[in-house]
């Protein structure tokens, strides 16, 4: 029997065809897989599967009803399955348990179509009456749709002041803008035609007659293959939210990806709503910025004096090195003077030398001293152009930022609209 079911289902996966007659293998009494295969092999031959499928659903009501759904929909024949079947072989989702393999594998033939229209709203329904968007943290849903957000967003009129892009007033209004761009982008991926006719690895509806070799790795057939008896232990289950989560990453399957769409729609046009919220804060007419490690005070007319004079008197504090005395150039001095009166006296001409030579160095020293000195005003004076410079680049910045708001507004708010637009539309459209 074990033997007959793998190589039926291989046959299956692969064509889709009318199956290869069964040895006749007896019957198992209390075992629900003979007859479900017998009901499943007279539904695929047109026969009358009314006899097999009763014994087999007074054995395992459930079991019975995922095997017939899962093989037909590996068949290509999901739309043969009785109305009934889906409901009672998903049975009941919970936020507190975690997704039976059975109920992802019906949940993916689904969503991939394999059911027709009626299995996917049959899903939708199930996801739906779980209201998930009251338990869900929207960052996370938000995180899974455009993960890798930048923490800081430059605008273009902050380009030649990076750092002013990460003062808060500024910062907040860039990045929701940003943000809603990027989830409005995620969600037309989703939404599209093209993405929702795109060919996944396994398509359940068969149409290339794949060989099942490519079916090794899906859901529906590993539990299928479980359920006769020939798979491994079974992986690990996750939860409901994980799932979701998972399918709406980018390079998730696209089907699975539109149906987790349908349910965050309702958080995303809350989270779209702050998002334009926070796109269109007016722009603040006063800001302090750090400007060459100093907090600038800058007002719409141009920077506060204030500010600048304090930040001046800081660079000459920190630019000029304070020096003592030349003492030793005045003892130079000093010695030289009075070696030389002592060469006048005595006409010693090496004391007239050492007098000489002792004034030289004394005239180096102070050189040197005024060279250090100049270099510092130097230093200062360039310190403080610099920074009246950048304080007024600074102001035609805030100026251009302020610009730019308007647009960023509008364009928040096409984003939002057209979001809200997108996540209307659910998996249906496709």
């Amino acid at each position: 029997m074990h033997r007959y079911a793998e190589a039926l289902l291989a046959h299956l996966a692969a064509k889709g065809t009318e199956p290869p007659t069964a040895p006749g293998f007896p019957d198992v009494p209390g075992n629900w897989l003979p007859p479900a295969i017998e009901a499943l092999v007279a539904i695929l031959s047109g026969d009358d599967p009314l006899e097999p499928l009763s014994r087999a659903a007074g054995r395992d009501q459930q079991q019975t009803a995922l095997f017939l759904c899962l093989a037909l929909a590996v068949s290509g024949q999901g739309s043969r399955i009785h109305a009934s079947w889906l409901g009672t072989a998903f049975g009941e989702l919970s936020l507190e348990r975690p997704v039976t393999h059975g109920q992802r594998s019906l949940w993916l033939a689904a969503a991939r179509g394999a059911f027709g229209p009626a299995g996917k709203i049959f899903v939708l329904r199930k996801l739906d009456a779980l209201s998930m968007p009251e338990h869900a943290d929207p960052q996370q849903w938000v995180q899974a749709l455009v993960p890798g957000e930048p923490s800081v967003v430059v605008p273009p009129s902050l380009v030649d002041f990076p750092d002013m892009a990460e003062i808060p007033e500024l910062a907040k209004p860039a990045v929701a803008a940003a943000r809603l761009t990027r989830l409005r982008g995620r969600c037309a991926e989703i939404t599209s035609a093209r993405q929702a006719q795109h060919d996944s690895s396994a398509p359940l509806d068969n149409s290339s007659g794949s060989p099942a070799t490519t079916w090794a790795e899906d859901e529906p057939l590993a539990v299928l293959r479980s359920m006769i008896g020939q798979g491994g232990p079974a992986g690990p289950m996750a939860s409901l939210n994980s799932y979701l989560l998972e399918d709406l990453r980018p390079g998730a399957d696209p089907h699975l990806a539109a149906i987790a769409l349908h349910v965050a729609a309702p958080i995303l046009r809350g989270v779209a709503e702050e998002l334009q919220a926070d796109s269109a804060l007016a722009p603040p007419t006063t800001l302090t910025v750090p400007l060459l490690g100093h907090r600038i005070h800058l007002r719409p007319e141009g920077p506060d004096e204030s500010s600048l004079a304090e930040a001046e008197q800081a660079i000459i504090t920190d630019g000029v090195v304070p020096r003592a005395r030349p003492w030793a150039a005045m003892l130079l001095i000093v010695a030289g003077v009075g070696c030389l009166v002592g060469a006048l006296l005595t006409s010693s001409a090496i004391v007239g030398a050492a007098g000489v030579a002792m004034i030289g160095l004394a005239g180096w020293q102070l050189w040197q001293r005024r060279r250090l000195v100049e270099a510092d005003a130097r230093y200062v004076a360039a310190q403080v152009n610099e920074l009246k410079e950048l304080a007024e680049g600074a102001v035609w910045a805030m100026h251009a930022y302020a610009r730019e708001s308007d647009a960023r507004a509008t364009q928040a708010a096409e984003d939002a609209a057209e979001l809200t637009r997108l996540v209307r539309r659910g998996p249906r459209a496709s």
